[in-house]
């Protein structure tokens, strides 16, 4: 039997997306899978839109110049680039991650898109995938 709902449990938040081109990617998707663009910014170099779908959403990354997404689509090509784990305390679950033995990527929590929180867990700790901690 499944273990109760815990309302301070983690859920995804996002699928980090890398793409040459958000406009092109979100036409399609919404084409696709009727997923609505509901958020659309420039942010640390990168064009991003974040697309609903339920409780969840993609996030397209576009690089606008130099920089992690550009380096990451020059040696992988476009796709998925990291997963979003939705937290109501990041400071607790960084923590609880660097005591399991985790590398972080970042120490402390930083300023991501939309607004919210943001800190990276390493994919060399974390079994090959990209983690991204979000507080809203």
């Amino acid at each position: 039997m499944p273990a109760a709902a815990d309302d301070s449990a983690m859920h995804i938040d996002h699928i980090g997306i890398a793409t040459d081109d958000v406009a092109e990617l979100a036409d399609l998707y919404g084409t696709l899978f009727d997923a609505p663009v509901v958020h659309e910014e420039e942010f640390d170099g990168l064009g991003v839109a974040f697309l609903e779908f339920g409780d969840s959403y993609f996030e397209l990354l576009e690089p606008l110049g130099e920089g992690t997404i550009a380096r990451y689509l020059d040696r992988n090509g476009p796709g998925i680039h990291h997963v979003a784990l939705e937290t109501e305390d990041i400071e607790a679950a960084l923590e609880r991650v660097r005591d399991a033995g985790v590398e972080c990527i970042d120490e402390e929590p930083r300023p991501g898109a939309w607004g919210h929180d943001v800190a990276f867990l390493h994919p060399k700790s974390t079994g090959g995938v990209l983690v991204e901690f979000v507080e809203h």
